[in-house]
């Protein structure tokens, strides 16, 4: 049986989390799991469904029989069996997402989900609570970061928005992802620290790589 591995990668918005992520998960041929993608397709579900952001009973309850899924080797999101990686990438989700993953219930159901995918396959997979609370026990917990204008301008780059707006945005963001009472975004006791500011998705990817395959042997385990 073939040994499974668990890459957590941490940090706030615009730090290169989800780049680096999906190119570390295919390099190591491992499944990419996004975090937030999970509860961007819980809110995209609440909202079709009609389903008010404020009633935390409801949401709870969308978050429990929702089944997401994703492929190793694939950027599909998949939601009850539909294809939504497009859908749940529309503004008013990631503003609805962000609501969403602000009521506990919600959180505690989407850690069991990702718990489970972890247990399937070796994954690489990225949030803003990862290493601190889906898996403590990680293989590897890196907590990627970068100066707040520089991922307001990856941010911006990505954007229709202003540059102001969205750093804006971001600084919002982070207030609400570092106070929340439940899994609060973190960096875990045991996590590498890495600011990827003044480097390159190449030079990154190349060191985070080094990082994981010191920690795995040599970091081609193939999953189960």
């Amino acid at each position: 049986m073939t040994k499974r591995f668990t890459i957590a990668i941490d940090g706030p918005a615009g730090a290169g989390k989800s780049t680096l992520a999906r190119r570390l998960a295919d390099k190591l041929e491992y499944l990419y799991v996004d975090t937030g993608a999970m509860y961007r397709a819980v809110a995209l579900w609440a909202l079709r469904a009609n389903v008010a952001l404020s009633d935390m009973h409801r949401l709870e309850q969308l978050a429990k029989e929702a089944n997401i899924e994703f492929a190793q080797g694939s950027r599909a999101v998949l939601l009850n069996g539909e294809d939504v990686s497009e859908s749940i990438r529309a503004p008013e989700i990631a503003e609805a997402a962000s609501q969403v993953s602000m009521v506990p219930a919600v959180r505690r159901a989407m850690v069991a989900k990702q718990r489970e995918i972890g247990e399937r396959a070796s994954v690489v997979m990225e949030g803003r609570d990862i290493g601190s609370v889906v898996f403590p026990h990680a293989t590897v917990k890196i907590f990627l970061d970068a100066e707040p204008d520089i991922r307001a301008e990856r941010r911006a780059a990505e954007s229709t928005l202003p540059s102001d707006v969205v750093a804006k945005q971001i600084g919002e963001r982070d207030r609400r992802d570092r106070t929340r009472a439940e899994s609060p975004l973190v960096q875990a006791p045991d996590a590498v620290y890495f600011d990827t500011t003044a480097l390159s998705l190449d030079e990154v990817e190349a060191a985070l790589l080094k990082i994981i395959r010191d920690r795995t042997s040599n970091g081609k385990e193939r999953t189960q």
